[in-house]
């Protein structure tokens, strides 16, 4: 077989091994460096310290033995792997990973969230479907802090959903609600998903925040929109909160709940999200202070403990480690796999088949889009969009554009059967009435929200363009 099928081959091994459930961080790095391995054989370099070494006569057999292993691992593939292990570790761009993961966690745990959706519920009644746009709003809010759509879900399944259901609202619409809401994290900026994106791309991650930040609150208006039309045209879905649900309370009192819960945490992630695209701070800064901010919240709000802050740390080290990781072996295999000729292959097969750019623009989102049922969107990221970007200068598409639309897909891959992992997040901790088929069900229309936004993005191209033209020009 010729090297690039062998290249096509070990993406076909790829994916039927991560299928079969094998970690993909490191199968990715197995299979780059087994691949790797054949990719730069060189047995003239293997043994010839081996020659050497026999050259100068007589030998013991434990230093035979010993050179014949060195010969053994003397192949570019083990400098490579320790070279692109340094490159992710010595990433600017990803050291913000960390600081924003510690932020969402310390927020997470600091009951910001329980009193945000109580005040937002108070002042928000007298709108259709109150509730709902409540739980919308602090879902938006608060992914915005974390950017981890099961953190988000699961606590807001165990916060909004039961307060939904027993101010009699459908099963479906109140799960579809949450589940929607918890996606927003990974496209509204500061979000993890465009800071893994820069660094795969290359893409300026300031414009990329710049880029992000109008389509992600199109989305989430788009929602909050289909939530007041439903509840006004079929009010038994989102039924008006009775005055033991939700207490008439004086005005002052409502403004005063919204300074002590809303204001602190969005202002906190305005803060942040300004300090980045008014160029004061890079992100790495910027996610410092909201590491910072988010300490001082919970001290604030008295639920700053030893127990809370090492449950962060612990799960602000193991998630980086993830992604750090996933950055090692996607870089590893994909440099075999665009060494054995595997991008010029595909590069060849697309320009081959005479695509307009909106066709390679669908085809492409059609392939992440079904890319997203079996797999994370951080192992989208980092192994698959790499191999469709050397082709948008093929066909004129800018990477920041690109970028938006896949973030804006991705929302999909935790909406859509069979592997909606938003629904499974709720179904874990939601009550046992509520059956998996209902939530499925619920995420459908704010599926077709995405599929609306994604399209308002290609007519309307200004939406995304608009505020990085402004902030830093063409």
């Amino acid at each position: 077989m010729s090297d690039p099928v062998i290249a096509i081959c070990m993406l076909g091994l790829f994916l039927f091994m991560v299928l079969l459930g094998f970690p993909i961080a490191f199968t990715l790095m197995a299979m780059g460096i087994a691949f790797g391995y054949y990719a730069y054989f060189d047995a003239d370099r293997m043994w010839r310290g081996y020659e050497r070494l026999m050259s100068k006569g007589e030998v013991d057999v434990l230093t035979q033995a010993q050179a014949w292993i060195d010969g053994l691992f003397n192949n570019r593939i083990f400098d490579l792997f320790v070279n692109q292990t340094y490159s992710v570790m010595d990433n600017e761009v990803l050291t913000a990973i960390p600081l924003f993961l510690f932020m969402g966690y310390i927020v997470e745990r600091a009951n910001i969230v329980n009193r945000l959706f109580t005040t937002l519920n108070i002042a928000a009644k007298n709108v259709p479907g109150s509730m709902g746009v409540a739980a919308l709003i602090t879902c938006a809010l608060f992914a915005t802090a974390t950017g981890i759509v099961g953190a988000v879900v699961t606590l807001m399944g165990l916060l909004a959903l039961p307060s939904m259901l027993k101010a009699r609202y459908d099963r479906s619409f109140a799960s579809g609600i949450i589940c929607a809401g918890g996606t927003l994290g990974i496209l509204i900026p500061p979000s993890i998903m465009l800071i893994v994106y820069a660094a795969s791309s290359g893409v300026s991650i300031v414009r990329l925040y710049a880029g992000a930040l109008l389509p992600g609150l199109t989305l989430a208006g788009l929602y909050l929109i289909y939530v007041v039309v439903r509840a006004t045209l079929q009010p038994n879905v989102a039924p008006k909160p009775t005055k033991d649900e939700v207490p008439d309370l004086p005005a002052l009192k409502v403004l005063w709940m919204i300074l002590t819960s809303f204001m602190p945490l969005a202002l906190l992630i305005l803060a942040v999200l300004g300090s980045i695209l008014g160029g004061l701070a890079t992100p790495s800064e910027a996610a410092s202070i909201g590491a910072l901010g988010g300490l001082a919240l919970a001290a604030a709000y008295r639920a700053l403990t030893w127990q809370r802050l090492r449950e962060s740390v612990y799960l602000t080290m193991r998630t980086t480690a993830m992604v750090c990781w996933l950055f090692v072996g996607s870089y590893t295999f994909s440099s075999v796999f665009s060494y054995l000729g595997g991008e010029h292959i595909v590069a060849e097969f697309v320009q081959s088949m005479d695509l307009s750019p909106l066709m390679f623009l669908l085809l492409a989102q059609l392939i992440i889009f079904l890319l997203g049922w079996p797999l994370e969107w951080s192992e989208i990221i980092i192994i698959f969009v790499p191999i469709f970007l050397p082709l948008l200068p093929i066909f004129g598409i800018d990477p920041l554009f690109f970028g938006i639309l896949v973030a804006l897909n991705l929302q999909t891959s935790f909406l859509t059967p069979p592997m909606a992992m938003s629904a499974y997040y709720l179904k874990g901790i939601a009550p046992p009435e509520v059956k998996l088929t209902e939530i499925f069900k619920g995420c459908m229309p704010f599926l077709a929200m995405v599929f609306v936004a994604m399209i308002l993005m290609y007519t309307v191209p200004e939406i995304v363009y608009y505020l990085p033209e402004l902030l830093y020009g063409s």
